[in-house]
């Protein structure tokens, strides 16, 4: 089992991005952190989600303003197996890191 930075990815602009999934017979509890680069705010969206294409019910963020060179950071996410973290941008340069720890349900 993993702990400290599960995933990590650049957000490509109006993309759905997968940054973490929960491995088989795991949990994680995590957190989220989203640095948008930009000198303009950024729009986010961040879904624990059973695909990278989140339905409109799996966004537990949804048109989150990031200001300018700022940071976003959701903590306390509890996930079970085969869930997906998807992150979305309106803007490119903007970045993502998932960190916590995963524990097994075997």
């Amino acid at each position: 089992m993993s702990s400290g930075r599960l995933g990590v990815a650049a957000i490509p602009a109006t993309t759905d991005t997968t940054v973490y999934t929960v491995p088989v017979a795991t949990y994680t509890v995590c957190s989220v952190s989203i640095t948008n680069r930009n000198p303009a705010p950024a729009t986010i969206r961040v879904a624990m989600a059973s695909t990278g294409t989140p339905d409109l019910h799996e966004w537990i963020e949804y048109g989150t303003t990031i200001i300018a060179n700022g940071v976003f950071e959701r903590t306390g996410l509890v996930m079970n197996a085969g869930l997906n973290l998807v992150v979305y941008s309106d803007l490119a340069n903007v970045c993502s890191s998932v960190y916590g720890i995963e524990t097994s349900t075997a």
